[in-house]
């Protein structure tokens, strides 16, 4: 989505569109190993204005995303919902040579005439994406031992096994 700086005004103006995520696929495994799966198009509302000649952008998108849970290993899929804010600032070194200064380092820039929504939507997707999905929050994940998925078949591995890294723990005498 593309949208012209001259177009931006001063009052709220509001649009809703579907974003390609064809690229997010490539980003995380283009043989569909990895993670996640994006589906084909995310839902985007975005209202936008200006102020002076800074860009104010506020939106909210979602979508369905397949992904892998991160204990059974078993693939799942769960709403994808967040809210955003970004800010434009005209790009500091249109008028000069040099380096950013320190204020200028949190910052996002244009320089054109138009403004390509499409890498910020993409940004916001991937800052969305959970860092450890879950098939279901009561997931047991599956044994240390002998690998069953502990949701669907009970373990048959000792369960007076215990981790070899903490047998000196095991020799200390406490109270003496």
């Amino acid at each position: 989505m593309k949208i012209s700086v001259d177009k931006i005004t001063e009052s709220p103006e509001e649009i809703s569109f579907a974003e390609n995520t064809h690229d997010l696929d490539l980003i995380d495994g283009e043989a569909k190993v990895g993670d996640f799966r994006f589906p084909p198009f995310v839902d985007v509302n975005l209202v936008y204005y200006r102020s002076g000649q800074e860009l104010f952008f506020h939106g909210r998108l979602g979508g369905t995303i397949e992904g892998c849970c991160s204990r059974c290993l078993k693939g799942c899929s769960f709403p994808l919902e967040k809210e955003f804010d970004f800010v434009l600032t005209p790009d500091p070194f249109a008028g000069k040579n040099g380096e950013l200064n320190r204020d200028e380092m949190g910052l996002s820039f244009y320089a054109a005439d138009e403004i390509n929504l499409s890498p910020f939507i993409r940004e916001q997707v991937l800052l969305a994406l959970p860092m450890r999905p879950l098939c279901e929050d009561g997931c047991r994940g599956l044994c240390m031992v002998c690998g069953v998925n502990l949701n669907e078949e009970s373990c048959l591995c000792a369960a007076s096994e215990s981790d070899p890294r903490l047998a000196f723990f095991r020799t200390l005498k406490l109270g003496q």
